[in-house]
């Protein structure tokens, strides 16, 4: 075992003294010691209850002849750190979880390891650490929230919360509706209830092999979530005795079929950001090309929020991620003879899956669109690329041209908007919230929420080198590469220069001689850093384009 550099032979004895301090017997020693990494916080609503998916892993685990050992891993909520300085410390968080988990991990000498992440960051940082760290290890999440209701019946969530308070500042909502939503949005636990980006991670986390049936749809307040955790706790003991690793797992074509259910699904944009780095990690490189290739051959089935009025417990009750991927096979659109945390290939996991409402999961021969939810667009604007969720983009604004009106900060883009100085048929850009520029590359849930709530997301584009929530809509355009602060084209755009948008030819354009941008290049000087000192000025010295991932070198 591999427990045993901590634990076996005379030399081994002050190592066992101190697993004697913790109150461990003979018989727990001499078992698999498997890390069960728990996420558990007060302050993040999706991670509140992994206390109680904890202690059901460590029964499962105990169940199958093992020995538990717990220890954490930080996570952010970015809604609560949306809006403020505070977003600037959510993707970073991401390489901090990596870190610190295979710190742990190695320091300790586990067998095996259980992962229990929930929300934004923590369930890619907690894979990047599995790919990293590469001893068998299973996923299990906290589980997703309820959709709220209004007082008037009607089913809500996050990303209507924010557009409330767009509506509220264009006089079409009253204080006392806003604090309907404010009460009613998010009724439970769990991560947020539309396929934003926790919920798109952990389904993803099941298409790509790491995490059983129902990771990443089972409401986090349901008892089926416990007895998840609880098999999830004794499969680990399987994983181990077979030594079957992340690696075995996380293969190119599992990655393959990762991003095919990702535009099945209509997941966040920031998978976008997330599976690159994930699979960097394991040895695998893989690029925006890649994703517009899959889209083009695989058609969105689901519309769940912010694209649509389902949410995660309808998909739950239509079959799960497991039925998505059971209609993709139809069309042999996935690899499945990639191994799998079952110890079975993708293709002996699917035989049972079946869809159960084709309202939710459209049959992969009438499915919302031919193409999948998101589009990676290219132009002299974006030469590296740029990433839009197609699927919640409305038909008016999928081919658009405007007027490019320019900040320099998320902040002043919202005053902007608020003011309603922003008007139909504008292009909003925001810069220098890449990566590197912000630096941290925050979300602009709060300027396209401002935009839709406002009424101007049928009319009015954002386009920015920052990154969005999974709970935005509309032409929201972000991961422009090369960033700003990099001296990328963004950096050039004047207030008024045309943009033109065509997001089924995947085209973006600054409509702007050549001449005159190689001119504006020739005079361009690079912003002060924003940040100076701390963890986040060390993040903008290391870390790459969002085009590849926003890895740290």
């Amino acid at each position: 075992m591999r427990s045993d550099s901590i634990k076996v032979g005379v030399e081994r004895a002050p190592n066992r003294s101190l697993l004697y301090a913790l109150g461990f017997t003979d018989e727990e020693i001499r078992r698999p010691l498997i890390g069960v990494v728990s996420s558990f916080n007060e302050i993040v609503p999706g991670h509140m209850n992994i206390d109680k998916i904890a202690e059901a892993v460590k029964a499962g685990v105990r169940a199958a002849g093992g020995t538990p050992v717990m220890f954490p891993a930080i996570a952010v909520c970015d809604g609560i750190a949306m809006g403020h300085v505070g977003m600037k410390y959510s993707l970073v968080t991401r390489d901090l979880i990596a870190d610190s988990t295979e710190a742990m991990a190695i320091a300790h000498g586990f067998d095996g390891l259980v992962m229990i992440p929930n929300c934004d960051k923590n369930v890619p940082g907690l894979l990047m650490a599995a790919a990293r760290i590469n001893i068998p290890t299973i996923f299990v999440s906290g589980g997703p929230m309820l959709a709220g209701h209004l007082k008037d019946g009607r089913r809500t969530c996050l990303s209507h919360m924010f557009e409330a308070v767009g509506a509220y500042h264009a006089g079409t909502l009253d204080e006392d509706g806003v604090r309907d939503y404010e009460e009613n949005a998010c009724p439970t636990c769990g991560s947020c209830s539309g396929m934003y980006t926790a919920n798109s991670m952990n389904c993803l986390t099941e298409a790509i092999g790491m995490a059983l049936p129902g990771n990443g749809t089972i409401p986090a307040v349901y008892s089926a979530r416990l007895r998840l955790a609880k098999h999830a706790g004794m499969q680990i003991m399987q994983l181990v005795e077979k030594n079957i690793r992340p690696r075995d797992i996380m293969t190119e074509r599992a990655f393959h079929n990762a991003e095919t259910v990702d535009m099945a699904l209509g997941c966040s944009t920031n998978t976008m950001l997330h599976l690159p780095a994930i699979a960097h990690e394991a040895g695998i490189e893989i690029d925006l090309d890649m994703s517009n290739a899959i889209s083009a051959n695989t058609p969105n089935l689901c519309h769940l929020a912010p694209a649509g009025d389902t949410f995660m417990e309808d998909l739950d009750l239509a079959g799960g991620v497991y039925a998505v991927m059971k209609e993709l096979t139809k069309k042999d659109l996935l690899d499945l003879d990639v191994m799998t945390c079952t110890g079975s290939t993708m293709g002996e996991n699917l035989k049972s899956a079946k869809n159960l409402d084709e309202n939710i999961i459209r049959p992969i021969g009438n499915p919302y669109s031919r193409t999948g939810g998101i589009a990676v667009l290219k132009g002299n604007l974006a030469p590296d690329g740029c990433v839009v969720k197609q699927s919640a983009v409305a038909k008016e604004m999928m081919v658009h041209r405007g007027p490019a009106r320019v900040f320099d900060s998320e902040d002043d883009a919202i005053a902007a908007i608020y003011a309603k100085a922003i008007h139909p048929g504008d292009v909003v850009v925001i810069r220098y919230e890449g990566p590197k520029g912000g630096p941290g590359m925050r979300e602009m849930l709060n300027p396209t929420s401002a935009i839709c709530g406002m009424g101007l997301g049928e009319s009015v584009a954002l386009i920015t080198d920052g990154r969005f929530s999974g709970a935005t809509r509309g032409a929201s355009i972000g991961h422009v590469s090369p960033e700003a602060a990099a001296g990328g084209p963004i950096a050039l755009v004047q207030e008024g220069d045309m943009i033109s948008i065509d997001i089924p030819e995947c085209k973006i354009t600054l409509d702007v001689p050549e001449e005159e941008l190689k001119r504006r290049q020739e005079a361009w000087i690079c912003p002060e850093p924003k940040i100076k000192t701390g963890y986040l000025a060390r993040y903008a010295k290391l870390v790459s384009s969002a085009d590849k991932g926003a890895v740290l070198s």
